[in-house]
């Protein structure tokens, strides 16, 4: 059997993560999860309904789901914006603990932001963006 894969794609809001991570979903084998925070936000309709009070539990859920993943011996895709590399730590143990590869992908692509993120708050994370 060959070794799990868990990718992280970061990036600032427009850079293409979710593209990115799609593409690499349809390359990969069928044994693999896409995940991201934003897809909790996805009701039964489809809709996205962004709530910042919940964003928090967003991520936890995301890391659940990867969790799960890897326990069932799935590859895990998970594309969010990881500004912090603080942010990425629960993965980067949950990669060690299933012995799995780690790889992080930075995007740093120019697209539409489509959740409307507004301009000052996509500006606060890039100087905040820890390389």
């Amino acid at each position: 059997m060959s070794q799990l894969t868990l990718t992280l794609i970061r990036g600032l809001p427009g850079s293409g993560k979710s593209t990115l991570a799609k593409k690499l979903l349809q390359e990969s084998q069928q044994n693999t999860l896409h995940v991201e925070a934003d897809m909790y936000f996805i009701d039964r309709g489809g809709v996205y309904r962004f709530q910042p009070e919940k964003l928090s539990e967003a991520h936890h859920w995301c890391q659940q789901q990867s969790l799960m993943a890897l326990k069932n011996k799935q590859n895990v895709i998970v594309a969010n914006t990881f500004v912090k590399h603080w942010e990425m730590k629960f993965y980067e143990q949950l990669a060690t603990r299933f012995n799995a590869r780690l790889k992080v992908i930075n995007c740093t692509g120019k697209f539409t932001n489509i959740h409307k993120v507004p301009k000052p708050v996509i500006a606060k994370m890039r100087k905040n963006w820890q390389v």
